[in-house]
């Protein structure tokens, strides 16, 4: 049965351009890379969980930041679900909200193995960074299997600038 995670996009207007905020795991295995490796902050949903309640955990833990802190309260806009190759489905939301500037993560740790097939642990913070990044250069930093969500929010703010404007 696939497995299933939750999480939140936070998102901001920055000069008139949208950025989200995405992490970038932790670890040796990913210390050199980059592109096509960075995720909407996201865990997974265990049995009786609910998704939303799992998306705002796994944001604090991988970010070190309440979710309230950082958006003020603002109301979730759900963006969907999606596949990622492996078979994981990723259902996530969107909030507006901001991040302090130069505040970096503090991400929990998991257990590893280190080196693969070693039968050695190590600990390493599940995320190493979580900066906000333009659509443009968010599209080649996420999972590939993650960008319709980029694509959902923008239409929801085309929709709701559409709305009130």
């Amino acid at each position: 049965m696939p497995r299933t995670s939750a999480g939140l996009l936070l998102y901001r207007r920055h000069e008139r351009r949208v950025e989200v905020f995405i992490v970038h795991p932790g670890g040796p295995f990913f210390a050199r890379r980059d592109e096509g490796h960075w995720s909407v902050p996201k865990g997974e949903v265990e049995t009786g969980e609910q998704p939303r309640e799992v998306a705002r955990r796994e944001f604090e833990e991988e970010t070190g930041r309440t979710v309230d802190a950082c958006t003020a309260g603002a109301e979730w806009v759900g963006l969907g679900e999606i596949t990622q190759r492996g078979g994981k489905r990723v259902v996530a939301w969107a909030a507006v909200g901001d991040w302090p500037e130069g505040t970096p993560v503090r991400s929990n740790t998991i257990p590893v193995e280190w080196p693969p097939r070693s039968g050695r642990t190590i600990e390493i913070p599940e995320v190493d960074q979580g900066l906000f990044f333009e659509i443009a250069d968010a599209r080649r930093k996420l999972n590939p299997a993650q960008e319709p969500f980029l694509d959902r929010l923008l239409a929801v703010l085309e929709d709701a600038d559409g709305r009130s404007g």
